[in-house]
């Protein structure tokens, strides 16, 4: 049994405290536009400005304290490493971090975040007094594009006048306000103070484009307020009540953290190049806005109540395709472009020596059919919890089908965007039916216009095929792809899509065999099986870790086929690799026990909300008692 903490454990009891470095030890903090890192010992090892998707001004995350990092904490000898938190919260309902020291001279507060405001970009550090006098120190080390090294000696211009410190970065410059004296060591901007109990002490750093006129003065308690109120708020509008509700609010709120706000993008994650495999080669930039991914996010804030971000993800996705569907990516920047050149970071020695460190995505020019099911589907949610919107969504919907009609039989790179060969790729072919389907559903009902018929036969058809060619009878298992005997967790949709009947016995052969086949220690699943030094079916050597949302496919797909007190299980499994503030990463190493690949992301906690969502709801249905019906097949 893996002995691992959750919100709901106290990390006291299964691991120490005092250990820093690792993903899950990350807090994530945002500000609707852009994200930033802040890890136990109070060190921001990553922040972009003004976007997600803009180049680092920390990025120690990825190489040494030289590529940029700011510090805040109990002040200790040069020699010895930062202290860890003893104590580390989210203020409820927020994104507000509350971290707290105990030390021989008294107890201290951090308290960080990110103002939502919509006026100049603003990181917020507010130092609290608890008890006794605490000798304290902040090191800001600002370097802009990702640390890169710079001809100038160094680095960029720093200097300090009075209360406020400059950086320069770039286009823009950084502004560090705050009451208590800095001054300026090398490349850093370095202050020393002592509080005490009741006291506070303020840093607020801010990013204007431009280099000559500082923002206003900030007013720190007030931009606190500010954004407490609005993410305590934003959480009370979920219509969600039922179990692990905690686990589901904090998945929501970090949801609706990696939105760009100016456009209503979703980004897949706040990072870029955190590794799949320790010491691997599998590292990529998620910080842009997957069509699917973000399709998958908003039918998961849809089914918690939440519209407006929804709205706004239409309004996005309208803009970005610009009628025409056919020249649609797979990835976009958050303001719709579509420069997305991948590029290595050779300065940065990477996250416990993972490289390369990559920028930009050489996927979003791959052909991937199963955007086209993602999308539609969560268009057609979207016009069912928001009648207003079909006149809007129905047209696309139609649009990106009438494109589908043309693809739908090419082999493509597939929902985990191979590097290989294309392939026909069975989830890509039951999310061109599902895409198919609802466009068929919503012309049915009157509410779009198009080709009923003919769509209707494209269904069929679609349906038909991936039965024939997909679909391994022997061992009564739906395959990877058309011809192959291998296996790929994404069949679970092959049920929780609605392309077969739960009660189907090559539905609960392929839930069995994806079990048998792909699990690892503690039932987790691998995407599909990788061949190590060997390039596999992805086109790239090594591994990885268990990928969190196929997990999540697995409960969804017990508890449909009845299997509720096993779906559950699993859920409490799921729960349990969170970090102690509820956050997930893309993977996790249930041998090492700990998170990899970029995070926050996006599929991982939509993986949370889907998974509780289906296992409450089919507990709800049998009323405390087990359907029968899958169990016998």
């Amino acid at each position: 049994m893996i002995n691992i903490p959750s919100p709901r454990t106290s990390a006291e009891d299964v691991r120490p405290v005092q250990r820093v470095g690792r993903i899950e030890d990350l807090a994530y903090m945002s500000d609707l536009r852009s994200g930033a890192l802040v890890d136990r010992d109070g060190t921001i090892s990553w922040m972009c400005w003004p976007r997600f998707d803009s180049p680092a001004h920390f990025a120690a995350l990825l190489g040494t304290e030289k590529h940029g990092v700011w510090r805040v904490g109990p002040a200790r000898s040069s020699e010895q490493s930062p202290a860890p938190a003893d104590r580390r919260r989210y203020i409820d309902g927020t994104l507000v971090v509350e971290s707290s020291w105990i030390t021989s001279d008294g107890t201290v507060q951090l308290v960080d975040f990110m103002a939502v405001t919509d006026d100049d970009l603003r990181l917020v550090r507010i130092v609290r007094g608890v008890s006794g006098r605490v000798p304290m120190r902040s090191t800001l080390r600002a370097r802009p594009g990702y640390g890169r090294p710079r001809q100038a000696p160094g680095g960029p211009q720093v200097h300090a006048s009075g209360r406020l410190s400059v950086a320069d970065q770039g286009d823009g410059r950084l502004w560090l306000d705050t009451q208590t004296p800095c001054r300026v060591d090398g490349p850093d901007i370095v202050s020393e103070f002592t509080v005490s109990e009741g006291e506070e002490v303020a840093f607020v750093l801010s990013w204007r484009r431009g280099h000559d006129e500082p923002p206003p003065t900030p007013a720190p308690a007030g931009l606190l307020t500010t954004t407490q109120d609005f993410w305590v708020a934003w959480a009370g509008q979920s219509t969600y009540s039922g179990p692990h509700r905690d686990a589901v609010e904090r998945s929501l709120i970090t949801l609706k953290a990696l939105q760009y706000q100016p456009t209503g993008a979703f980004v897949a994650a706040a990072t870029t190049s955190l590794p799949e495999e320790i010491g691997g080669n599998r590292q990529w930039d998620y910080r842009f806005c997957w069509p699917r991914d973000s399709a998958l996010t908003v039918e998961a804030l849809l089914s918690c109540g939440y519209k407006e971000e929804a709205r706004a993800w239409v309004g996005w996705l309208k803009s970005a395709i610009a009628g025409r569907p056919e020249t649609m990516q797979a990835i976009y920047r958050v303001d719709g472009g579509r420069e997305m050149r991948e590029t290595e970071l050779g300065w940065l020695p990477g996250f416990e020596g993972s490289v390369p460190v990559r920028t930009g995505n050489g996927a979003a020019g791959q052909l991937q059919l199963d955007v086209y099911g993602e999308i539609v589907s969560a268009l057609y949610a979207t016009q069912e919890h928001d009648p207003g919107l079909t006149p809007v969504v129905a047209p696309l919907i139609v649009d990106l089908v009438a494109c589908l009609e043309q693809l739908w039989e090419l082999p493509d790179e597939g929902i985990w965007e191979v590097r290989g060969p294309r392939r026909h790729f069975v989830h890509s072919k039951v999310m061109a039916w599902l895409a198919v389907d609802r466009a068929v559903r919503l012309i049915e009902a009157g509410r779009a216009e198009g080709p009923l018929e003919r769509w209707q036969e494209l269904r069929d058809a679609i349906h038909q095929q991936v039965c024939e060619r997909g679909y391994d009878e022997e061992r009564n298992t739906f395959t990877q792809s058309y011809g192959s005997a291998e296996l790929d967790a994404s069949l679970l949709q092959i049920v929780t899509s609605g392309f077969l009947p739960p009660e189907d016995k090559r539905v609960i052969g392929t839930v069995e065999a994806v079990q048998r086949e792909l699990s690892t220690q503690g039932g987790f699943l691998l995407r599909y099986r990788t061949d190590g030094q060997k390039p596999g079916v992805d086109g790239l050597t090594g591994d990885e870790g268990t990928f969190v949302i196929c997990l999540a496919w697995l409960i969804k797909a017990l508890a449909a086929i009845g299997r509720v007190d096993e779906a559950e299980i699993h859920l409490g499994v799921l729960l349990g690799i969170r970090s102690d503030l509820g956050l997930l990463a893309e993977e996790w190493d249930p041998y090492a026990s700990r998170q990899l690949g970029n995070s926050p992301q996006a599929f991982s906690l939509v993986g949370i909300v889907v998974a509780v969502l289906a296992v409450t709801a089919a507990r709800r249905a049998s009323n405390g008692q087990i359907t029968p019906k899958a169990a016998t097949v």
